[in-house]
């Protein structure tokens, strides 16, 4: 047997895979492992971090909702293109395959970031514009009671997408640490 200093997997076949091995090339699987967990941390953390940290702390803090809003519609883009190059990035890395290539646990992962990914795509890229449109019609910073009711249903979807997109990041946290 291979006295290497890293880790053998043995399959169901017999057959011992080094772990640690990508395309023949050592140590560039592990590389990507690491980087899933990476990414999807960065991915995951921001998301809590601004959803339900920064973005309450907003519009506790600042007494003009407006500019708490302005403020908060900033940082929400830049969560967005972070999610969008995030998603990518582990989709690519989904694909490469490394010691859990034949295990439904990769499926399962890519699965968990694409949908994160849609939520993102719908959330930001699809509702958030409707939003912006509401804000920007109201005249003098004040909306009609037709405005804000659609800008409430419109936020209130936003937000159960953004919800659903954080649970799944947890989902992806946990399984993904479950790799090694």
């Amino acid at each position: 047997m291979n006295t290497r200093s890293w880790k053998s997997v043995t399959y169901s076949a017999g057959q011992a895979y080094d772990a640690c091995r990508l395309n023949g090339k050592p140590g560039v699987a592990m590389l990507v492992v690491r980087l899933r967990l990476l990414i999807a941390t960065l991915w995951v953390g921001s998301l809590w971090t601004v959803g339900y940290l920064v973005a309450p702390t907003l519009f506790a803090t600042l007494a003009d909702r407006a500019l708490a809003g302005t403020i908060a519609g900033s940082i929400f883009r830049i969560e967005a293109w972070l999610s969008v190059v995030c998603g990518i990035a582990l989709v690519m890395l989904f694909s490469y395959r490394t010691h859990d290539d034949a295990a439904p646990l990769r499926k399962t992962l890519l699965r968990l970031a694409l949908a994160m990914l849609v939520c993102t795509l719908v959330g930001y890229f699809g509702i958030q514009p409707f939003m912006a449109d509401l804000r920007e019609a109201a005249a003098g910073g004040v909306m009609s009671a037709d405005a804000k009711t659609r800008f409430g249903i419109l936020h209130g979807v936003a937000s159960g997408i953004y919800l659903i997109q954080s649970l799944l990041g947890v989902g992806l946290i946990l399984r993904l640490r479950s790799l090694r």
